[in-house]
């Protein structure tokens, strides 16, 4: 597997981010970058397991395996699976999210194991996502104001 690094800073307090990125209404919005109709199932509380779909009910499962509040999130995928099966994934992958408080606002890093046949829709799909979580984000700061 390879290392794939992601990141963005996001004029918006960790706060925000953190709220944006894991509630399930504004969840949807900025994965659609990934998927239109995407959604997860479970929880994001350490030890718990989560499933994380598409519209058509298929996707991938995980448990969250560190959770440090407005810091950090680490959630191992163990399995992919459609309707008719379930590919467990033998060498079970991570993808990690870092919140740093930086100047001005929040630097959101995403780090995660990729399978090379994968890194290149993962090089779009990441910062196409990241876009509209940055811009969900920053809009929810404007409607403050």
């Amino acid at each position: 597997m390879k290392k794939l690094h992601f990141s963005i800073t996001i004029h918006a307090s960790r706060q925000v981010v953190w709220d944006t990125m894991l509630q399930p209404e504004t969840y949807q919005q900025w994965t659609a970058g990934f998927c239109e109709g995407s959604y997860y199932e479970g929880s994001w509380e350490k030890g718990s397991s989560i499933l994380f779909l598409g519209p058509s009910g298929e996707g991938m499962k995980a448990v969250i395996a560190e959770n440090r509040p407005l810091e950090f999130i680490s959630i191992r995928h163990l399995s992919c699976f459609t309707k008719e099966k379930e590919d467990i994934i033998t060498e079970p992958s991570i993808e990690n999210y870092t919140f740093r408080e930086v100047e001005g606002g929040t630097e959101l890093l995403v780090d995660m194991d990729g399978f090379e046949q994968y890194e290149a829709m993962f090089q779009v799909m990441w910062p196409r996502s990241q876009q509209l979580l940055k811009d969900l984000c920053e809009k929810i700061i404007l409607a403050k104001h």
